[in-house]
């Protein structure tokens, strides 16, 4: 029988600077009231320009390595934002230099939003697969704020966006928590949808691609996304949702605790009704926003310190990601 392989910590951390829901209302348009009962914000941490992607999962890895020899983790691994410090430039060398992980090998895994519940899969493959690991650190970091247009009504829309960092140490031998099964949609024909239009090799950066705005995400269609997406994506949360606990062999019966992104309201109370779950019986991120594929692992960190979770209590770690991709991982705790 093998050991059990679960996540054993995790940590956060979150820039100083704080934008309300009424400086977003000054900025968009938007009256406070919506922004806080329709989009579900109350506010968001923004970092100023010293603070990167990498610093941001640099800084919410310390309290566990302060914890954990940085010297016993074996691997690092980068799940946060792809809007990184620079572009075609890996920061998990620089997040493991910074942190004196000097045993470990470190490398990305990028699936934009809904990367975290697949990180949690590769972690736990890697543990049963190479019985010389003991320990992986999943690391990430969102400044995914600075990417808004907020003069663009395709872009500022998504002004929940935001930053932070989270972390999760991964191992072999867990004793508080087990991770489970896992289950994955994607569907390419979204592929177009949402990106940054310029910057990568199909617009390359030029003065024009400054001057026309080119370097913020965008929708290119947003009624052709919304009529497209609008009718699958619920569904697609509740598949890979119930399909991650079947094949650890359980039901939505037994799920107690849910840890999605963060989305508008009614979308989160959908969720919740097709599970049959209350709002307590979840982590809903209405004081910290969107960050990436950050937003399970922030909220797991969130009912941790609240003690929101019980000994044997059955939690999914759920999240979707532009292109699209909807991921679910199931988690079983200990302790």
């Amino acid at each position: 029988m093998r050991d059990p392989i679960g996540i054993e910590a995790t940590s956060v951390y979150f820039p100083n600077q704080v934008e309300t829901a009424a400086s977003l209302a000054d900025k968009t348009g938007i009256p406070e009231k919506v922004i806080i009962d329709k989009f579900g914000l109350y506010q968001k941490h923004v970092s100023d320009r010293k603070e990167h992607a990498s610093d941001l999962a640099i800084e919410a890895a310390r309290p566990i390595l302060s914890k954990v020899d940085p010297l016993s983790i074996d691997v690092v691994i980068y799940f946060g934002s792809p809007h990184k410090d620079y572009y075609v430039w890996s920061s998990s060398a620089k997040i493991s230099y910074e942190l004196g992980t000097k045993n470990a090998y470190a490398f990305e895994l990028m699936n934009v939003s809904s990367c975290f519940p697949i990180a949690l899969k590769v972690a736990k493959d890697m543990l049963i697969s190479d019985r010389s690991i003991e320990n992986i650190l999943l690391v990430g970091g969102c400044k995914e704020s600075q990417i808004v247009d907020y003069n663009n009504p395709r872009s500022r829309f998504m002004f929940n966006f935001a930053d932070g960092g989270a972390a999760a140490l991964v191992k072999r031998g867990a004793t508080k928590s087990e991770i489970l099964e896992s289950s994955f949609i994607t569907d390419g024909s979204f592929h177009q949808d949402v990106l940054i239009p310029a910057g990568g090799s199909v617009n390359f950066a030029t003065h024009d691609t400054v001057e026309n705005r080119m370097h913020y995400i965008d929708v290119t269609n947003p009624a052709s996304m919304k009529e497209r997406l609008d009718p699958i994506s619920i569904p697609n949360f509740h598949r890979v949702i119930q399909q991650s606990l079947e094949k650890s062999g359980l039901t939505i019966a037994d799920l107690q605790l849910l840890f999605p992104l963060h989305t508008k309201r009614s979308m989160f109370q959908q969720l919740l009704e097709g599970l049959n779950l209350t709002e307590e019986q979840s982590v809903y991120l209405d004081h910290f926003g969107h960050m990436s594929a950050l937003d399970p692992c922030v909220g797991l960190h969130v009912a941790i310190k609240k003690n929101q979770i019980k000994k044997g209590d059955i939690t999914v770690a759920v999240s979707a990601g532009t292109g699209y991709t909807w991921a679910a991982t199931t988690i079983k705790w200990n302790g």
